[in-house]
Formats: structure tokens, sequence, C-alpha cells
């Protein structure tokens, strides 16, 4: 079996190729596919028949060791926060303090802190309600309220862990969890700001967007007693708390020399699966019994958020097999050497790869997977920030999203815009936080 550096980079190339076919044309489950062609993969990249399968269990067991106790914790957490009125809470104060004459950044500060914790979609559809109110009030465009949410939530879910994407990629290149949140926000920010406010507020002008009629009973529904939501301050606390825990442990760590006792004791605290405990318990307390819920009901939110995250978690498994496979059997280094001799910039190679991937099988989630697999080689022996490299994959997987991303829809349809429109409006929004998230993680690799 010739195992050439040529030869197990077309390996490589033809297995991304097989499994878009997989996906796209054969409608076939995700999960399925990664584990098909992370086995064909193995054999064809010449790992002997022995050791596939033992392969395919150390990438999975490996991945999900991690993977599983986060987002399992992460979808909890969201979805306390969403049943609780938490995320509506932040929204309405948010454009309290900013008034309606800056509301757009307040939909986008909002957004920006919903996707924390909460999935796309599903902050999305909690918070459309006010910007549908925004514009009946002040007769504007609702893309001047509704693109400000929309890159506030495109960004963070991408960017800013304990989302299901940046852990995953975290993960799969080896990047520290503190440095993907810091990177996230303060490369997230500049993104937000320029695909949010301003691009929505040039976009809003061109395109007179209206409430559509089918959606008119719907937004009419949605009434808010401001009185029965939690506090600001307390929703806002608990949001902080997994993040901060988990950045000073980050910081203690490079700051303290090793025996510490304060670095030890961060190491625990701020570790994911304390912090994100911490923060879980915390919202079922405060936002669940503390506030009338029972405890039988409080368990039957944090249940039904597992279902959902249960596909996300073996998803993220299969990505994590085909990592391995494409370690153990050397395709992936064989990848990287090839990446490397055309002088291209790890950054911009991580971006391309999840470019292609997202443009062609339109989930962001496969986008992410399939580059941090055959970017992970590259890393050790690249001298870039790992959490860079998260930031770019996190930036190729956002851009470009067309017809065949199920978010395109989801706009399409809230928005009463035609196709066309929704390219012009949500498909370059998405496009500008990929190319400035790219943009700003090469800068950056070049001062840390």
């Amino acid at each position: 079996m010739p195992t050439s550096p040529t030869y197990l980079a077309l390996v490589v190339a033809a297995a991304v190729a097989v499994l878009l076919f997989l996906i796209i044309r054969w409608k076939q489950q995700p999960f399925v596919s990664l584990i098909l062609v992370s086995m064909a993969t193995a054999l064809a990249a010449g790992m002997p028949p022995e050791k596939v399968m033992a392969c395919i269990e150390k990438g999975m067991g490996g991945t999900l060791g991690f993977i599983a106790v986060v987002v399992g914790l992460g979808a909890m957490f969201g979805q306390l926060l969403e049943v609780s009125g938490g995320a509506e809470r932040l929204t309405l104060t948010l454009l309290r303090v900013f008034g309606k004459a800056r509301a757009p950044w307040a939909m986008a500060l909002a957004g920006f802190l919903v996707a924390i914790p909460v999935f796309f979609d599903v902050g999305f559809i909690i918070l459309v309600p006010l910007v549908y109110a925004l514009s009946r009030d002040t007769k504007r465009s609702l893309l001047h309220y509704g693109i400000p949410l929309l890159a506030g939530l495109a960004v963070t879910h991408a960017f800013v862990p304990p989302t299901p994407g940046p852990i995953a990629v975290a993960q799969l290149v080896g990047a520290d969890l503190g440095r993907v949140i810091f990177y996230g926000i303060v490369i997230g920010l500049p993104c937000t700001i320029l695909a949010g406010p301003l691009f929505g507020t040039w976009i809003a002008r061109r395109i007179p967007a209206e409430i559509p009629a089918y959606m008119e009973s719907e937004a009419a529904k949605k009434q808010w007693d401001e009185k029965a939501l939690p506090g600001f301050g307390l929703v806002f606390g608990i949001l902080l708390l997994p993040l901060a825990l988990i950045l000073l442990n980050t910081v203690t760590n490079a700051a303290l020399p090793a025996g510490h006792a304060a670095r030890q004791v961060f190491a625990f605290i701020g570790h994911p699966f304390f912090a994100l405990t911490a923060a879980t318990l915390l919202a079922f307390t405060l936002l669940g019994t503390c506030r009338g819920l029972s405890r039988e009901k409080v368990n039957e939110v944090a249940t039904s958020a597992l279902a959902p995250a249960g596909l996300i978690i073996l998803v993220t498994g299969a990505g994590g097999v085909f990592k391995q496979v494409l370690v153990d059997s050397g395709a992936g280094k064989a990848l990287a050497d090839c990446l490397a001799g055309t002088g291209l910039h790890p950054v911009w190679a991580a971006f391309l790869i999840a470019l292609v991937v997202r443009a062609v099988a339109g989930s962001a989630t496969v986008a992410m997977l399939t580059a941090g697999g055959i970017i992970a080689p590259l890393v050790a022996h690249v001298r870039v920030e790992p959490a860079l490299i998260v930031i770019a994959i996190a930036s190729g997987a956002t851009a470009l999203s067309h017809v065949n991303d199920s978010g395109f829809w989801l706009v399409n349809r809230y928005f009463g815009l035609s196709a066309k429109d929704t390219l012009k409006s949500w498909t370059v929004m998405e496009t500008i936080i990929g190319v400035t998230g790219a943009t700003l993680a090469w800068l950056a690799s070049y001062v840390v």
C-alpha cells in the first residue's frame, strides 16, 4: 500500500469529498457518515485492519470524555436561561439603557450575550418578537434591528465556548479553552459591530422588510410581564460566572509558578467541568426553584435540553474519530506538510478549509469538525496560538451561509424576505463576520 505524503494528502481530500457526497447527495446522517468515512480513510491510508477499530474507539472516547460533559451542562444551563425569561430580561434591560435611538447596538449586545449559553436558532426565536415590536413602533425595516441581533448571536455561537462548535474544535486542536474564550470575545466584538449595527443600518435602507402576515398572530401573542422576569444582575452574573472562572484559570496558570496554591485552586474551580456545573446548579436554584418552579419541573426542563445536545455530542465524537484516524495513519501529517509547502499561513489554511466545507455542505458544525480534524496535525508543527486556529475555523464555518443552510431559511421566513434579499442581507452579514474574524486572527498571530 503506497504511503507517500502526496498519496496520503489525496486520501484526505477524497475523504472530505466522499463525506460531503454522503451528507448532501445521499442525505446520510452526519454521525454515520463520519464514522464510515473514518473507517474507509484509515484503510485507504494503509492502517492495519485490526487497528482501525481501536483507533475509532480511542478517537471517540478521547473526544467525548471532555465534550459530553461540557455540552450537556451547557445545554441544561441554556435551557434554564430560556425558560426563566433570562434572555428577555437581558435584552429589555439593554434596550432601556441604550434607548430606541441606539436599539441596534442593544440588540447586537443582547445577541452576543444570549448566544453564549443558548443555541443560535433558539436565541433568535426567543428574541425576534422584540425585533417585531421595535420595527412596528419606529416603522423601520426589520433588518435595522434584526441584522444586529443575528450578528451578535452568530458570533458568540461560533466563537465563544461553551457553545458546542468552538469547544469541539478547541478539543481537536488542543487549544486552551480560556484563551479561546478570550480571543473569541476580543475578536468577536469587532465582528459583531461591523456585521451588526454598521452593516445592518446600511442594508436596512436598501431592503424594506416588514413583519410577514403569517407571523403577525404569533408576534402578537408574545407579551412580557417584566415584573415576572428575573433581575438583570442575577442573569448577567450567572451568565458570566463560568466564563470568569475559566479565564481566571488561564491567567493564573500563565502568571503563577507550578505548585502555587492559588494556581492549584483555580485549576480546579476554573476547569470547565466545575465552572459549568456551578453555573448550572445556580441556574437550577436561582432561576428555577427560587422563582416558583418545582424540582420536578426543573428536572423536566433540564432533561429536555439533553435531546438536541445528544446528537451534537455524537456528531462531535465522530469528528474526533476522523481526527484520530488522520493522526494515527499519518495522513494528517502528510496533508500538513503539503499545506506548509504552499506557504499558506495556518490561519488562512484553517479558514479556507472550513469555508469550502461550509459552502458545499451548509452545516457549520460539519465544517468546523472537518476542518478541525484536518488542521489538528498541522497545529503541532507551527508557531501559531491554537486558540487563533479555533477562531479561524469558526470564521470559515460562519461565512457564505446560503440556501443549503437552515439558518438562511429561518431568517427568510421570520423576516419575510425573498431568497435574493436574504442573500444580500443574511449571507453578506455572515461573510463579513467570517472574513473579519479570520483577518483579526491572522493579525493577532503575529503578536501572540
